[in-house]
């Protein structure tokens, strides 16, 4: 009986990290088809944004042929011309404030979803420009220095010389911050130092950071959960202070 809880319990497991697979599969599908779309290209030489995302996708082991129709897609037109990129602004309990980025083709079912998660658990939608004030668009580089053949300090001193604004270190992996308009000659430069990138992105920073009872913290962290959990929803961030 044991043997058939285990195996219960692990195909249970598997179950919630192929849905989550899937789910990030989705997101990046969706990425490589707008850059594609908006860049009037499929070609990754001439296209930079393209190259980026299909080079985040490869890095979350994302099937070459996924990548190809997501392309396809994009400078084909049909149902991925369809697919924007939606911002929406919120505060959580305790005055916390939220910047909630989608990919969808469907708005009005993405505002429905996000308003009812709020309306359940004491947040609240803001008007736009209420809260983005209280954020910075930076570029974000993870490097994980097990995938890397240089020490530590040759690692950041490579960052250092690329340009990059910050990094910070935590088991063996660096997240490298620089301005957002900087990331793909911060990603060039690391690459020709032969670092090795799992992924450059766009992230919101807060300017200043909100501390709450550790109760609270749940309450909000349990409501970014939910909303993350959307199929449309690419990114939540918070001013929260973890």
């Amino acid at each position: 009986m044991s043997g058939h809880s285990k195996w219960a319990t692990t195909k249970h497991k598997k179950a919630i990290i192929d849905a989550k697979r899937g789910k990030i599969f989705t997101k990046l599908a969706k990425l490589v088809t707008i850059a594609a779309r908006d860049g009037k290209s499929g070609d990754i030489n001439s296209n930079p944004s393209l190259r980026m995302a299909v080079e985040n996708a490869k890095a979350a082991s994302m099937p070459k042929d996924n990548i190809e129709r997501a392309i396809q897609r994009g400078v084909g037109g049909g149902n991925g011309a369809a697919i924007e990129e939606v911002i929406y602004e919120a505060y959580a309990p305790g005055g916390v404030a939220l910047i909630i980025e989608c990919l969808t083709d469907n708005k009005n079912r993405t505002l429905g979803e996000i308003k009812a998660i709020l309306n359940k658990n004491g947040g609240t939608l803001a008007t736009a420009g209420s809260v983005s004030y209280l954020f910075k668009k930076v570029g974000q580089l993870i490097i994980d220095s097990k995938k890397n053949s240089k020490n530590n300090e040759e690692l950041e001193l490579a960052i250092i010389e690329s340009g990059a604004d910050d990094f910070e270190e935590e088991d063996n992996i660096y997240i490298v911050t620089c301005e957002f308009q900087g990331l793909h000659q911060v990603k060039k430069s690391l690459e020709d130092a032969g670092l090795v990138i799992e992924s450059a992105e766009s992230v919101q920073t807060a300017a200043t950071l909100i501390d709450l009872p550790e109760e609270k913290k749940e309450q909000i962290m349990s409501l970014v959960d939910k909303i993350e959990e959307l199929d449309d929803i690419s990114n939540v961030y918070s001013n929260l202070n973890l």
